[in-house]
Parts: structure tokens; C-alpha cells; sequence
């Protein structure tokens, strides 16, 4: 994907953005779910900076062990032994986020 070799994974997430906008927009447009129930989406607050530091953290892990966290679990299973780093520096990164979550833009 990153050497723009193949489109695969650009079409994979470029239909979820799409099937998460149409989605919402509908949800917002009648509001209330197929059942019936009233839903209410609240608006985002306005900034950038939440956005760019959760992707540069997330764009950094995902960069350095070449994954997304899903597969840490199967390699563990597999018996790759050292993904047991990753998964260390998962859970520290999972960790350090409960602790400085009351001090960080939300």
C-alpha cells in the first residue's frame, strides 16, 4: 500500500470513510434508528490538535512494528515470540493513556 503498488487497502478504507459519512448523514438526517429509537450524534468539538497527536502516535506504532494492534495476537499465537515487545509497549502505551487521559485534549 505504501509504495503505491497495489489499491487494495486504499479501497478498503476508503469505503469505510464513505460507508461512515453516508451512514451518519442518515442517522443525523431522520433521527432515530430503524427500531424506532431517537438518537442524537453529538457534533465534535472544533480543533486539530487531538487529531494530529492520536494519528502521529497511532502512524508511529503502526510504522515501527509494521502492523495494526489487531495481529499482535494472532503472531502470539503463531508463536512469534518477539511480537511479546510490541505487545509489552502496547499495553505501557494502553497504560500511560489511562493516566494522562484527564490531561489530554478531548
Amino acid at each position: 500500500m505504501f509504495r503505491f503498488q497495489s489499491f487494495h487497502m486504499y479501497g478498503l478504507l476508503g469505503s469505510a470513510i464513505a460507508t461512515g459519512l453516508v451512514t451518519t448523514a442518515l442517522l443525523r438526517r431522520y433521527g432515530h434508528t430503524r427500531d424506532g429509537q431517537a438518537l442524537h450524534i453529538p457534533q465534535k468539538e472544533k480543533g486539530w490538535k487531538r487529531y494530529v497527536l492520536g494519528g502521529i502516535c497511532f502512524g508511529l506504532g503502526w510504522g515501527l512494528t509494521g502492523l495494526c494492534p489487531g495481529p499482535i495476537f494472532i503472531l502470539l499465537g503463531a508463536g512469534i515470540w518477539p511480537i511479546l515487545i510490541v505487545f509489552l509497549f502496547a499495553l505501557i502505551g494502553t497504560y500511560l493513556y489511562g493516566v494522562l487521559q484527564p490531561r489530554l485534549p478531548h
